[in-house]
């Protein structure tokens, strides 16, 4: 059997020789610490049905590369939607520019992996255009007969195919196709004129075919259906401070927000995080371990190699509440004087890298869930969150219960509406007094927003009990 012939590059595709593209990049590097030629090409298309009807088909396909240059803490970047020697070259007269005299050395190559996370998939490819529009036209018939309170349904699929090219000072060329999809469905539900929504959604990196079985996507109408019938039975929320227990698996959307992002590299360097200079230190309380994960098969924050060619890697944060850890790119680790950590990732060609979380989360403890609730006399329990707002210097966040209950002498009684959990990160690690053996990653929807860049992003969690949070409601 004769081998399958690889893939051209994306330099070959376009005309460009790879040697020549070496010699432009070796060349604007001379006296840098750092710097890749990143390329890309994507496709993309996405699928809305809403109100009984297709609203939206889309189609996207873009490429372009990404020249940087970095000279200690300045990095020089030129990017082009044109993928030519002419306008490597151009790229590389202006990112050396941050060179300026400067004369540092060459930092050492990252890595090399054989590993590889997820496979070759194209979303795009399987199923074809007019199954998409059949399947999303299917889950709103089902649903609509699901029940007769619901008078809306929207369903939406997405998917992605990205190939990226890392060409490195030292002349390696590192590829990774990443493939990426997602399946989300909203049904409003109405009762003596008053409406409620409920939402699910699943993905991650492999095609379709994982997520749309007829028992998944039912499966994700029934539940969206169940949360939008409980906000209906909602009354509003008492506020004041009480003990909180969250639910597991989306919940540690409140982790990678509220502490993740205090543990990146750039702001710890910076000296601008609420966990800055305090490795060594108890940040939280005993039997909180914390780490980053981009080495999981599928999951949707995963990937072979950060956006610098580095491998990703299983990282602890915080063990046995003590900070052990950063997340790291390649400039971050170099300036503090540690390693990179795979994670390095940029939205597109057209953004420099910096440091961000892949798959963030919490080990599981020892506790039932059970215990959690019958030892809270008043409380909430939050199933899920919708969005939230976090200040990363001092760690203070503010997210919204999009599925909660209040708790009363140990049992979960009546759910509520417009609940808040308002505090900060390094003070609620701290009053974690019950942790749950039911550790869950997120169904696979997460998008981190940074710096004016989009990423995708696994959380999880098992459950919590925090004693003495704020909560904010609308009961007065």
């Amino acid at each position: 059997m004769n081998a399958p012939v690889p893939a051209p590059s994306i330099l070959d595709a376009a005309g460009v020789d790879p040697a020549r593209a070496q010699e432009i990049l070796a060349d604007a590097l001379k006296g840098a610490d750092d710097g890749e030629l990143f390329v890309e090409r994507s496709e993309s298309e996405s699928f809305l049905f809403d109100d009984g009807r297709l609203k939206s088909a889309a189609y996207d396909a873009t490429e372009g590369f990404g020249l940087r240059v970095v000279a200690g803490e300045t990095a020089g970047y030129a990017h082009a939607s044109e993928i030519s020697e002419a306008a490597i070259r151009r790229a590389g007269e202006s990112a050396k520019l941050a060179k300026r005299g400067y004369s540092g050395i060459s930092a050492e190559a990252p890595r090399s992996t054989n590993t590889k996370l997820y496979g070759e998939e194209n979303p795009l490819s399987s199923p074809g255009f007019s199954d998409k529009v059949a399947l999303l036209q299917e889950i709103d018939a089902w649903a609509r007969a699901r029940d007769p309170r619901i008078v809306q349904v929207m369903a939406s699929i997405a998917g992605e195919r990205r190939t990226v090219e890392i060409l490195r000072a030292d002349g390696r060329l590192i590829r990774d196709v990443r493939p990426l999809s997602r399946i989300n469905v909203q049904v409003t539900v109405e009762r003596d004129g008053k409406r409620e929504n409920g939402y699910t959604g699943a993905g991650g990196r492999a095609g379709f075919e994982a997520w749309i079985t007829p028992d998944k996507w039912q499966a994700q109408v029934d539940e969206a259906l169940r949360q939008a019938l409980v906000n209906l039975d909602a009354v509003p929320c008492p506020a004041g401070e009480m003990d909180v227990v969250l639910g597991p698996g989306w919940n540690g959307v409140l982790l990678h927000e509220a502490v993740g992002h205090g543990l990146e590299g750039d702001f710890n360097r910076k000296g601008t995080s609420a966990f800055s200079g305090r490795l060594g230190e108890r940040v939280a309380a005993k039997g909180v371990t914390v780490f980053d994960d981009g080495t999981l098969p599928g999951r949707r924050g995963s990937l072979t190699v950060d956006d610098e060619g580095t491998p990703t890697e299983r990282t602890i944060l915080i063990e046995d509440g003590i900070l052990v850890g950063y997340m790291h790119d390649r400039m971050s680790a170099r300036l503090m004087g540690l390693q990179p950590t795979g994670n390095a990732r940029r939205q597109s060609y057209a953004h420099m890298p910096m440091p961000r979380m892949t798959n963030t989360a919490m080990l599981a403890g020892q506790h039932n869930p059970a215990e959690m609730i019958a030892s809270t006399k008043r409380g909430l329990f939050c199933a899920n969150f919708g969005g939230g707002q976090v200040d990363i210097t001092n760690g203070k966040f503010v997210f919204q219960c999009t599925e909660a209950y209040l708790i009363e002498d140990g049992k979960i009684t009546a759910p509520v509406k417009g609940a808040t959990l308002i505090g900060d990160g390094p003070s609620a690690l701290t009053r974690v007094t019950m942790i749950g053996d039911d550790f869950d990653f997120d169904p696979g929807v997460g998008v981190c927003g940074k710096a004016g860049q989009s990423v995708p992003v696994g959380v999880g969690q098992p459950s919590l009990k925090i004693t003495g949070l704020t909560v904010g409601g609308t009961s007065v």
